[in-house]
């Protein structure tokens, strides 16, 4: 089997199976485990899996009771009793799946994930009880048949996991105690397992897992996709103010863990509405787009640029203390933060606020920190930065002085 031949096959997995995207030879590495995956990614897996797995708990408890019926009328009275009992069981415990609260909070995603280990470990043990109660009977050809259709509940498990938005992973950890309790039922207690007489099963099992985990991981990268571009600002390609918020919280619970300052710099576009007014605002979102661009290639990787909304933008910089911040000043100063569509250079009024300088652990106190502190800068004469205990620092375009007092 040449090289070539396995690239064809694997931009056709791409192309045809994973559209519509497409994720790299990284993602695909990070799909494997759920270990990568963001907070937003996160919680909306954990919302998709809790609705389905209520779904299907709740479908499964009616119809599981219901086709007592089935076995009331193959079996006799005292094995179709003892299974009818068993399906009453099994019932009522997916109707406890489906009805138990919802967590929240970091605990939202692994309570998920026990509620959906909870659903699929139902029918297996159900499948096991089974061969209990009709192990030793005589047969006839309806109830065998019957029991064969049970013995096939491990495969639809496993078939059942290609539903969910899961990495590898997780499916492989998940197949396992099916497999493992498949295994006990298949099991001859003479000769053991046979590879002729079990092995199509086995095959076809590992078929359901590979199916599973092309389907889980497809899901989780589509899914990933979608909480991407929702989060980010189609104009400017920078976070959305609610993806943003949720991103200086969490910058703010690792500063405080870390024992690391976090700063927050609120940043509005001066005389933005005269560029509107005068030019358009076809002219307004290309100032908008080059002061974005601008303020990303004046700052690290860590930090979170976000547009809080029409051409207010903030800046959160985990790990930068206070007396950085000038020396970012001067860079964002020097390098420019874009032009307007009549060639004058973009300016801005800043306000900065620093969780410890300011002393302050709440985010939301911080950000309206700079947010008042960007409205001083602008009662000042604009294209200035305000920092804490009153110190300016001037960005005009047209000055050569770095900061004054």
């Amino acid at each position: 089997m040449s090289i070539a031949f396995l690239k064809r096959c694997w931009e056709h997995i791409l192309h045809d199976i994973v559209a519509p995207t497409r994720p790299s030879s990284h993602q695909l590495v990070r799909l494997a485990t759920p270990f990568g995956r963001g907070a937003s990614v996160r919680r909306q897996a954990a919302l998709v899996i809790t609705a389905r797995v209520q779904f299907l708990s709740l479908i499964f408890a009616v119809l599981v009771p219901a086709c007592a019926i089935i076995d009331l009328a193959l079996f006799d009275w005292k094995t179709g009793s003892l299974l009818t009992g068993l399906r009453v069981a099994a019932g009522a415990a997916f109707a406890a799946i489906a009805w138990s609260g919802e967590r929240g909070g970091a605990h939202r995603y692994a309570w998920a994930i026990l509620r959906l280990l909870a659903m699929l470990l139902v029918p297996t043990v159900f499948y096991l009880a089974v061969l209990h109660i009709t192990s030793g009977l005589e047969l006839t050809r309806a109830q065998l048949l019957a029991v064969q259709l049970y013995g096939l509940m491990p495969t639809i498990v496993l078939a059942g996991l290609a539903i969910f938005p899961l990495s590898a992973l997780e499916i492989l950890l998940y197949s396992v105690p099916v497999l493992g309790i498949a295994s006990w039922g298949l099991m001859d207690p003479d000769v053991g397992l046979s590879l002729l007489r079990h092995g199509p099963i086995y095959w076809f099992m590992f078929m359901m897992i590979g199916v599973a985990m092309i389907s889980g991981m497809s899901q989780s990268h589509y899914m990933e996709s979608l909480v991407h571009h929702a989060s980010m600002d189609p104009l400017t390609g920078v976070q959305t103010r609610r993806a943003g918020i949720e991103a200086i919280e969490q910058a703010m619970k690792r500063a405080q863990l870390q024992g690391r300052p976090l700063t927050i710099m609120f940043l509005d576009i001066d005389h933005f509405k005269q560029i509107n007014d005068s030019f358009g605002h076809d002219a307004g979102d290309r100032a908008l787009i080059a002061f974005a661009q601008a303020l990303r290639q004046n700052m690290r990787r860590d930090d979170v640029l976000i547009r809080w909304g029409g051409e207010e933008f903030v800046a959160a910089l985990p790990g930068m203390p206070m007396d950085a911040v000038p020396a970012l000043l001067e860079k964002m100063r020097a390098n420019g933060l874009g032009l307007r569509v009549d060639g004058k250079p973009l300016e801005a009024s800043i306000g900065i606020a620093e969780s410890a300088a300011d002393h302050c652990a709440d985010w939301a106190r911080l950000v309206q920190l700079a947010d008042e502190r960007m409205y001083q800068a602008k009662e000042l004469g604009r294209a200035r930065a305000m920092l804490p205990e009153g110190r300016v620092v001037d960005m005009s375009a047209k000055s050569d002085a770095g900061a004054g007092a």
